[in-house]
């Protein structure tokens, strides 16, 4: 007889949390017009606050940070055949289809991902391209920086590297994006404001629907005329949505009620990662927890691995994703209260004691 799942816990993403009743009915009474034509006014505030609060001229919604990233990406490398260096363990490397390569004709330059997120800066350098280098090659236009570097852990880049990066860009005569999806998680990690975090960058993409918890959508930010470009290319795109004000809305109550909540879905990682690295079978670096990720090594025994893990938590009601074959991943989200937290790690404990060891 198979057990009735008393709860369900989902730690596959901060990108699972559900639209809270404010965010409801902030969309229901959204003031709306059409965005292509550049009058809808809640988008107009959307955009106004977050450029404000990234410290930059301008700023455009886009459906998705995928979109959002592609966009910077192809402004900034408008000639086909151009040359973006970026970490080999980024987000747009690994998880944004090649979309850089096969719709802007763009060629990733990758650089080793750090276990802190970083990029050698010697190595950035090094893998530069010059056009009045080897005509072999193809010439470098543009560095992207991930902040928190999500395949690491969620770690938060240091300011001082990222201003380094900035003038080793300027120095090239280079640009400088940062997919800052969980940018809010490393401005409260680190106790520094958004603005001063991408000060040295050209532009950034912002998610909405990752820490903070919007239904939908991302912003990109930069000087007014990225921004002008990016709106060509964001209706070549198919991202032209009319009233996108009832997006909007819900993202103007996250940006207003729910950056505040991410210190305490740190806290909470913390505490889980504290409680999963004392079960005998698990290994969690909690000196690298630093923001909402956490990362869960399991025994490398290949008749159980991290696959059967999940499913074996998923009947327990806990879902969390397998990041490779002997690894989990957890992601806190401000949906996740102190008993999800509490029944997660019974339902770990549960399932690590009931199975035989030299099966593990």
């Amino acid at each position: 007889m198979v057990t009735p799942v008393i709860r369900t816990v989902d730690l596959r993403s901060d990108t699972v949390t559900k639209p809270t009743e404010s965010m409801r009915s902030a969309m229901a009474n959204a003031e709306v017009d059409d965005d292509v034509l550049g009058s809808d006014p809640t988008a107009v505030l959307l955009e106004r606050e977050v450029a404000e609060i990234a410290g930059k001229e301008a700023a455009m919604f886009v459906p998705s940070g995928t979109m959002g990233n592609l966009i910077s990406v192809l402004v900034h490398c408008d000639e086909r055949g151009s040359e973006v260096i970026l970490g080999d363990d980024s987000h747009i490397h690994i998880y944004e289809n090649g979309g850089v390569s096969s719709l802007g004709g763009v060629h990733p330059r990758t650089v080793k991902n750090e276990e802190d997120g970083t990029m050698e800066i010697s190595s950035i350098e090094a893998a530069m391209r010059s056009p009045k280098g080897d005509l072999h090659y193809p010439v470098t236009k543009l560095i992207c920086l991930e902040n928190t570097q999500a395949n690491c852990g969620g770690k938060c880049l240091p300011i001082e590297y990222i201003d380094k990066v900035g003038e080793l860009a300027k120095k090239h005569g280079l640009k400088l994006h940062i997919d800052g999806a969980r940018i809010f998680n490393a401005s409260v990690a680190l106790g520094v404001p958004v603005k001063r975090i991408v000060q040295a960058a050209d532009s950034v993409s912002i998610c909405l629907s990752k820490g903070i918890g919007a239904p939908v959508g991302s912003v990109i930010v930069g000087s007014k005329s990225f921004i002008t470009k990016a709106r060509w290319l964001r209706k070549t795109l198919g991202g032209g949505m009319r009233q996108i004000g009832v997006l909007c809305a819900a993202a103007l109550v996250a940006l207003r009620d729910n950056v505040a909540k991410l210190d305490d879905d740190h806290k909470k990682a913390k505490i889980l990662a504290e409680g999963l690295n004392r079960i005998e079978r698990l290994r969690v670096n909690v000196a690298a927890v630093e923001t909402n990720i956490i990362y869960v090594d399991l025994p490398k025994d290949p008749k159980f691995g991290a696959e059967d893990a999940c499913k074996s938590l998923e009947v327990l009601g806990v879902l969390v994703i397998p990041q490779t074959t002997f690894r989990i991943r957890i992601v806190l989200h401000h949906q996740i209260s102190d008993s999800d937290l509490e029944y997660a790690l019974s339902c770990f404990e549960k399932l690590f004691s009931s199975v035989p060891e030299e099966k593990v």
